[in-house]
């Protein structure tokens, strides 16, 4: 008996409701992490283009780190991911 994986999308809707494909997302060499570069590995986890294990080892994350990307992304979206503003949205204050 042979175990199916799950097939995995070509492609999800990511933040600006564009298709999004593993060839669209950041290099794994980025060093300047902006919104929406946060917010495209994001949709690429939530649609299933990745697993969140592989998103963390491809752009070296820590588990803590790619969890704050999902919290902050859900809470305020696109903006949340500003690092700018984190102290901001840690802090619950509105902008």
């Amino acid at each position: 008996m042979t175990a199916r994986t799950p097939k995995r999308p070509r492609a999800v809707v990511g933040p600006t409701a564009q298709l999004l494909t593993l060839a669209d997302l950041p290099d794994p060499k980025t060093r300047r992490w902006v919104p929406r570069r946060k917010a495209e590995v994001v949709h690429a986890v939530r649609g299933g283009l990745l697993s969140r294990e592989e998103a963390m080892t491809l752009y070296n994350l820590t588990p803590t780190e790619y969890r704050e990307w999902e919290t902050l992304y859900a809470e305020h979206g696109v903006e949340g991911l500003r690092a700018t503003k984190l102290h901001i949205y840690r802090a619950g204050k509105s902008v």
